[in-house]
C-alpha cells in the first residue's frame, strides 16, 4: 500500500463556483517535494490539510473533519472505464492518489500512517457537488456518482507530518464497529433507513453525518421510514442544495 501522488490546487476563476469570488480549488495537480500535512481547523474556518493546497468554498468544503480527500487508483480506475475517458490523479479533487489499500470500504475510525509521522483517521465520503459535476463536463455526474458510491474517503489528521509521493500506508488502527465510508454515504443520501448503523462508529464519524443520524434517530426511532425533513438539510447544503440522487431529473438536468 503506497502513496502515489500527493496532488494540490490554486483558486481558479470559473463560472460555475459557489464560492466567493466565482474560484474553485478543485483542479489538483500532483505536487514534488515534501507536503506538509496538519489539523486546519473547523469548517467555516479552516481549509485544506495539506500545505499549498487551497479550498475556496469554506462552507461546503475544508475543516477538520474533511482536512484531506484521498481516492484509490484502483477506484479512478473504475472511472476510467465507466466513463470511457482518462482520469489523471487529483482529477477528482482528491489530495491523496493511493494504491493498495482499499479506500471505499475504509472503517470509519480506521487510522494510516502515511510516511513516517503523518495519521490520518477516516471519517466519511465525499458527497458530489455541482462543482465537481461542471468540472468534469460530465451529464447527470452527481446522480451517477451517488448511485455507485465509489467516493473516495474524507479524512482528518491525527497526528500531523510531512508525506510525499511514494511514501508507504500503513494501517495502525481498525475499530470493532463495520461502518465503512460507503455505507455511511449510502445512508446519507440514498438509504436513510441506514442512518442508526452509522451511530457504531461514534465520535469518529464526521460530525455533520453524526448529527444527521441522531437527529433521524430522535425523529424516527432506530427502525423508522426514511426522513425528508431536517437532518438532510445539511446534506442537501454539501451538494449544492439538492440531497444527492432524491431527485433524479433535477441532477440529471443541472449544467
Amino acid at each position: 500500500m503506497k502513496l502515489l501522488t500527493v496532488n494540490a490546487g490554486r483558486p481558479k476563476a470559473v463560472e460555475y463556483s459557489d464560492a466567493a469570488g466565482g474560484v474553485t480549488g478543485i483542479d489538483k495537480r500532483p505536487v514534488e517535494g515534501p507536503v506538509r500535512v496538519a489539523d486546519p481547523g473547523p469548517k467555516g474556518v479552516g481549509a485544506s490539510g495539506v500545505g499549498g493546497d487551497t479550498v475556496c468554498d469554506l462552507r461546503h468544503h475544508g475543516g477538520s473533519d474533511q482536512a484531506v480527500y484521498a481516492f484509490a487508483r484502483e477506484d479512478l480506475d473504475f472511472w476510467e472505464r465507466e466513463l470511457g475517458r482518462p482520469l489523471s490523479n487529483g482529477v477528482f479533487g482528491e489530495n491523496l492518489t493511493t494504491s493498495g489499500i482499499d479506500v471505499r470500504n475504509a472503517l470509519i475510525g480506521e487510522r494510516w500512517r502515511i510516511g513516517p509521522d503523518l495519521v490520518l483517521e477516516a471519517t466519511s465520503g465525499r458527497i458530489p457537488c455541482r462543482t465537481f459535476q461542471a468540472w468534469l463536463g460530465e451529464d447527470g455526474w452527481m446522480k451517477r456518482f451517488t448511485h455507485q458510491a465509489v467516493t473516495g474517503a474524507y479524512l482528518r489528521v491525527i497526528t500531523p507530518g510531512e508525506i510525499r509521493a511514494g511514501d508507504p500506508i500503513e494501517i495502525v488502527h481498525r475499530p470493532a464497529h463495520d461502518v465503512t465510508v460507503t455505507l455511511v454515504f449510502r445512508a446519507v443520501t440514498l438509504e436513510r433507513e441506514l442512518l442508526p448503523r452509522i451511530l457504531a462508529a461514534g465520535d469518529a464519524l464526521h460530525a455533520e453525518k453524526l448529527r444527521i443520524a441522531r437527529a433521524y434517530v430522535e425523529k424516527y426511532g432506530r427502525i423508522g421510514r426514511p426522513a425528508v425533513g431536517a437532518e438532510q438539510t445539511e446534506v442537501r447544503a454539501e451538494a449544492g442544495g439538492r440531497t444527492p440522487g432524491r431527485d433524479d431529473t433535477a441532477l440529471a438536468n443541472q449544467p
